[in-house]
């Protein structure tokens, strides 16, 4: 009851009617400026500024027209191995001589280009339509190597020709020599079943590994030439390594994404 008449006193005391109220500290208002102008330039922000991203994706340094894995139109056991692997060859060169029914015969190239492996040796015995060697279409020694990344489905529409891309070598320490620099030439139009990989690639075990979560969108990426690295290649660092990067090499491709306003997240 004390407090309560306490109350009732002060409501009745005219003389204090006249004091000033106060609605804030100055403090109070300082922060309250900053939130505004914090939120303010965070608008601003978010309708004129921009935000670049990256897509990530695994694939392999190639030529631009591909491999192919030669098959034996024979059955038979290898006699002699008339080539080596990196030899460049014509179309219709021998690659085996093999012992059949009929007397030894030659197991020849398809197309010309470039022995990347060798599967049937001396002494082995093949079946007719067994893989002995896959092939690089490579018209020369100074064919340039391109970078085909093999991108996730959804990936794909997001990314634009000419687009910077920065890629990691397996065979390169990145600490040191950083990274590879190239350029998107071109975006497959639609999604690449695991056989139109291999196909490519000639290379079964890599199309099964690039199709893992599906079947993705083949990009071209174009590497930058330099004339100052071992590489011919440009790095990011001055140099590069100081040896050549061959085909076949496994790298991880970042695509530089068209830049967006912040703002454009936000909206469907």
């Amino acid at each position: 009851m004390q407090f309560r008449k306490k109350a009732l006193s002060t409501l009745q005391s005219p003389e204090e009617l006249d004091l000033p109220v106060r609605f804030a500290r100055p403090q109070g208002r300082l922060v309250l400026a900053v939130t505004v102008a914090v939120m303010a330039v965070a608008a601003f922000w978010g309708v004129n500024g921009s935000v670049s991203t990256t897509l990530g994706a695994p694939g392999i340094l190639t030529h631009a027209g591909g491999s192919y894995t030669l098959q034996s139109p024979i059955a038979g056991q290898v006699t002699d191995v008339l080539v080596t692997e990196g030899q460049l060859l014509a179309a219709e060169a021998p690659l085996l001589k093999v012992r059949t029914r009929q007397g030894e015969q030659a197991v020849r190239a398809v197309a010309g280009g470039r022995v990347t492996s060798l599967v049937a040796g001396v002494g082995s015995v093949v079946g007719t339509g067994e893989d002995v060697a896959t092939l690089e279409h490579v018209k020369g020694p100074d064919d340039p190597l391109v970078a085909v990344l093999y991108v996730p489905g959804d990936g794909g529409s997001s990314i634009a020709v000419g687009a910077r891309v920065d890629l990691t070598v397996q065979s390169v320490p990145k600490q040191r020599f950083g990274v590879l620099r190239g350029r998107v030439a071109r975006v497959g139009r639609a999604p690449q079943t695991q056989r139109q990989i291999s196909a490519f690639l000639g290379d079964s075990r890599l199309a099964e590994e690039f199709t893992r979560q599906g079947n993705p969108v083949a990009v071209l990426v174009e590497l930058e030439r330099s004339e100052h690295t071992e590489s011919g290649y440009a790095w990011s660092s001055d140099d590069g390594p100081p040896y050549a990067v061959e085909s076949r090499t496994p790298v991880t491709g970042a695509v530089r994404l068209p830049a967006q306003r912040p703002v454009e997240w936000l909206l469907p």
